[in-house]
């Protein structure tokens, strides 16, 4: 298994390699030492699990996190417990306090071995996205796409609407369109793109658009342009 460690401290990257070769298994492929090191390293190197370090010179762990279209598996790294509560509500897989123990250290790694490979570290680059993370204000999340009903545009942003949550996503509505998975998202008019597998009804409105309503209660309107292809899309 491919691990990055990523850290500001050259010390604490060497104690943390050395507590790594106890096991065989992982294989640390590349250190980092602040957040643009970081994404160039993922991009190109796609580990499986990532050692991340929350508070570096030039921006966070989380920061980091939201830059990245295929987030891997995260071990936070850090020296202040103050954050353990935050990196838990992003689904990380473990919180390692340091100096990390190495007793601690085997159970994040035991963690791992328990959870199925992620798909967004090993698919292939230009592979749809499967899900994000999002930070909005103090809050954030990794959000499976697939339990996105609609995605809304905002500007230079995206509201998701998923389950009750509301997050507001720091991209364009065109740039995350291209990343989707065109199979089961659709760009339904000039502003939202819906879920497919959320459509409970469609009926047919004036001059030719469509208005569709999602499982979740959803009303979302599908431009006339846009719906001859919806169209099609269901004859097949």
């Amino acid at each position: 298994m491919k691990a990055l460690i990523v850290d500001d401290e050259p010390l604490a990257r060497r104690e943390l390699h050395r507590l790594l070769t106890t096991f065989p298994w992982i294989q640390v492929i590349g250190e980092a030492s602040n957040i643009d090191e970081a994404r160039v390293q993922i991009e190109a190197l796609l580990p499986d699990v990532v050692f991340l370090d929350i508070q570096m010179p030039g921006g966070t762990g989380f920061d980091l996190l939201t830059q990245l279209d295929r987030v891997p598996r995260i071990i936070f790294t850090t020296a202040y417990d103050h954050y353990a509560v935050k990196a838990f509500d992003v689904n990380a897989l473990d919180y390692l306090l340091k100096p990390i123990e190495p007793e601690r250290l085997a159970t994040a790694l035991r963690k791992i071995q328990a959870t199925p490979s992620s798909s967004q570290s090993t698919a292939a680059k230009d592979a749809p996205l499967e899900q994000l993370f999002v930070r909005d204000g103090a809050r954030c999340w990794f959000v499976p796409l697939r339990e996105v009903s609609v995605f809304s545009s905002e500007g230079n942003y995206v509201r998701l609407l998923w389950g009750k949550e509301r997050p507001l996503l720091g991209r364009s509505l065109g740039a995350l369109e291209q990343k989707l998975d065109p199979r089961r998202f659709f760009r339904a008019n000039r502003q939202q793109i819906l879920n497919l597998d959320f459509v409970k009804s469609v009926e047919v409105g004036q001059s030719g658009r469509l208005h569709v309503e999602l499982r979740d209660g959803t009303e979302v309107e599908i431009s006339r342009r846009q719906a001859r292809l919806f169209r099609m899309r269901a004859t097949v």
